[in-house]
């Protein structure tokens, strides 16, 4: 699946607190690159990459070998609502209905 985010974070920010997050998951870092890095491990293979946007807005893109909403999937969700909360600290989860 694929999966993207945007946010004012810088893209080293991102890469690092991705480096944190889905180390601590138990996936294995793979290929780092400047903009770029991959995972893998017993719930899959994530590739996760950064750009620019507009001067001041960083896009995430991941993509995983996953289909459908697997445990993957989930937590690179889990993981765009943690970058979310490092760009906003008031920020809550809440339901949206």
């Amino acid at each position: 699946m694929r999966h993207f985010h945007r946010t004012s974070l810088t893209p080293d920010t991102v890469l690092a607190s991705a480096d944190r997050f889905f180390v601590a998951l138990g996936l294995s870092r793979g290929s780092v690159d400047a903009r770029s890095r991959s995972f893998s491990g017993a719930l899959g293979t994530l590739a996760l990459s950064v750009k620019m946007e507009g001067g001041h807005y960083t896009v995430v893109e991941a993509h995983t070998d996953q289909v459908g909403e697997s445990r993957l999937d989930k937590n690179v969700k889990r993981f765009f609502n943690t970058v979310h909360r490092i760009a906003d600290p008031r920020h809550t989860i809440e339901a949206g209905y």
